[in-house]
């Protein structure tokens, strides 16, 4: 039998895997259109607000992780809860879960489809329908979360890869044509009302469960995957932000503030600006590996939850089971209401992610140290006081997000 310590420092998973699982998990359809919420605030507000949502997820994070450490089996965020919070805990968990990360699988879906699609009628010329590429796409995925994490991490791999090229192929295409003066625009008041997406952008805490059990409870592992991890996104986001508002004008024909109003995503504007079509291809393969690699994260993470959460064991009949719940009714509500999901999920995600990934896990830590006195290292320093900025951060961008809706309407 193992002691704690020698369970702390195995090392049955790589890093480096980890980091990209994380990444991947960031890194999705939302970043494509960062650039033209941030338009209107201006390029140095936009950097400021990522700053601020990547240290209120990593902090998030790594409370996530203390809370993790605590347990020695494999627990979901739902055990986890309801074991420092009782009930309420456990039933707020499962309601923000389940809306949440149903209405991010639909989103990926029917973006995947459409993506997959256009590349058939682009390489082969057949009007492929949108549906059967859904189809197709999430069959594969799905058997790669039925073979489990290490597979995911293979095939997230090669996924990643492919991200990261198309990226720097679009980055390098285009910053050589970046004006300045474009990024000289400011306007403050303006950059709150991006912060609940942005924070949704840095959104991996699904994750934390199952790479506890990849890295065997390995501490040090743990810690840097997160860390590491949740930092790419950041630089990718800052690369991609210059890149975008460097490039296209924000008023105007083909600008970005039209862009927002006509719901345009930048990548269907880089060709007028660089004037080159290999930038709308790239564009097109950079959009589909950043759907995959979040699908194959949130996927994963799925399966782990609710087979914590309804107690089914991980035999082949378990798994199908498993991800038959997480893929098929996503696919049907994708293919039957596409629409009324895409719309949903910003506001589900402000809310969602935010009381989900942000109040919770700050609430389950409150309660796991200083009510139910549970041992463990910190994992974010600073006492109640970091505690409690975290919660009171939280509260205000969901009042920031009912602020907004309450205007637009």
């Amino acid at each position: 039998m193992k002691t704690k310590a020698e369970t702390d420092t195995q090392s049955s998973g790589s890093l480096f895997g980890g980091i990209l699982l994380i990444s991947g998990c960031c890194i999705g359809a939302g970043m494509l259109g960062l650039p033209v919420l941030s338009a209107i605030a201006g390029f140095k507000p936009s950097i400021a607000m990522l700053l601020l949502s990547w240290v209120f997820m990593l902090s998030t994070g790594l409370l996530l992780l203390e809370v993790n450490l605590w347990f020695t089996e494999e627990v979901s965020i739902i055990s986890m809860a309801g074991r420092t919070l009782g009930w309420i805990g456990k039933a707020i968990g499962w309601a923000g879960f389940l809306f949440l990360f149903y209405a991010i699988m639909v989103a990926y879906i029917s973006g995947s489809g459409e993506l997959f699609s256009g590349f058939v009628n682009s390489i082969a010329g057949y009007p492929l329908a949108p549906w059967i590429g859904s189809l197709v796409l999430t069959m594969v995925f799905t058997l790669f979360l039925y073979l489990g994490t290490r597979a995911v991490d293979h095939f997230n791999r090669f996924m990643m890869g492919g991200l990261v090229i198309s990226y720097l192929l679009l980055v390098g295409l285009g910053l050589p044509h970046i004006d300045l003066t474009r990024l000289n625009h400011q306007e403050w008041p303006s950059a709150f009302l991006m912060l609940p997406t942005m924070i949704i952008s840095f959104g991996y805490h699904n994750l934390i469960p199952s790479l506890k059990t990849y890295y065997g409870g390995n501490v040090k592992k743990l810690r840097l995957a997160v860390i590491i991890g949740s930092a790419i996104p950041l630089l990718i986001y800052f690369l991609w932000e210059l890149l975008i508002l460097g490039l296209i004008p924000l008023e105007g024909s083909g600008g970005l503030r039209q862009a927002l109003g006509e719901g345009y995503l930048p990548t269907q504007l880089l060709e007028g600006a660089i004037g080159s079509s290999w930038v709308v291809t790239l564009a097109h393969y950079f959009s589909f590996f950043a759907i995959v690699t979040s699908f194959l994260g949130v996927g994963l993470s799925f399966v782990d939850f609710l087979a914590d959460g309804l107690h089914v064991k991980k035999t082949a009949k378990g798994k199908l089971l498993l991800c038959a719940l997480v893929a098929i009714p996503p696919f049907l509500l994708a293919m039957t209401y596409p629409r009324i999901f895409l719309t949903a999920l910003s506001y589900a995600g402000a809310f969602g992610a935010v009381v989900l990934f942000g109040i919770l896990p700050a609430a389950m830590v409150w309660s796991g140290r200083y009510i139910k006195g549970l041992k463990g290292v910190p994992q974010l320093p600073g006492g109640k006081a970091s505690l409690l900025f975290v919660i009171l951060f939280a509260i205000s961008v969901i009042v920031l997000q009912i602020t907004i809706d309450a205007v637009a309407n």
